[in-house]
């Protein structure tokens, strides 16, 4: 009986290294911010509506339906009429926070190379003047699998979803000018 105990707990250690490497992937995390000259009400009546994403750069148009209650959808086209499309969907949403939360329900990873991607956008004071706006965002990789293809992996989904979120900020700093500017 000792030697079977024995001889199973060798199996149970030998498995257990190739157990951690058989793990998927891990859900990313990226926030951006940017400082802006304009006062937070300001900045949240551009950017507070989530059927209205004119103010992003990538945006060629966005449809969507029911405000800004929970559970509404939009769909943006990007670049062009018949660009591709990203399908979201409203889960928070605080006028008063000026902060709103969003799930992206369908894209394709050739577009954004993300799986379950969850995002939030918030304005706040920045103290002396002005605002902050902050644009965080958890997600996993477009594989999901082990050995990802380069342009699906963990760096590649990180790498665009910042881009994402920087040049929507570098366009509001455009729109409202950098603090004391």
């Amino acid at each position: 009986m000792k030697r079977r105990n024995l001889l199973m707990a060798a199996m149970v250690a030998a498995a257990i290294p190739s157990l951690v490497l058989a793990h998927g992937p891990t859900r990313q995390k990226v926030t951006v911010t940017a400082e802006l000259g304009a006062e937070p009400a300001d900045v949240w009546a551009v950017i507070g509506n989530f059927q209205d994403f004119s103010w992003h750069p990538a945006a060629y148009a966005t449809t969507g339906e029911n405000g800004n209650e929970i559970d509404a959808t939009r769909v943006l086209t990007l670049g062009e009429e018949d660009g591709p499309t990203i399908s979201e969907v409203l889960y928070k949403y605080s006028a008063e926070k000026m902060s709103y939360s969003y799930r992206i329900t369908e894209v394709a990873v050739e577009v954004l190379p993300v799986t379950n991607y969850s995002s939030h956008l918030t304005v706040l004071p920045r103290d002396g003047g002005g605002s902050i706006v902050e644009w965080r965002g958890a997600f996993y990789r477009g594989y999901p699998n082990n050995d990802p293809p380069e342009e699906l992996n963990d760096e590649a989904a990180i790498a665009a979803v910042t881009a994402v979120y920087q040049a929507g900020l570098d366009a509001l700093v455009e729109k409202f000018g950098a603090p004391g500017s």
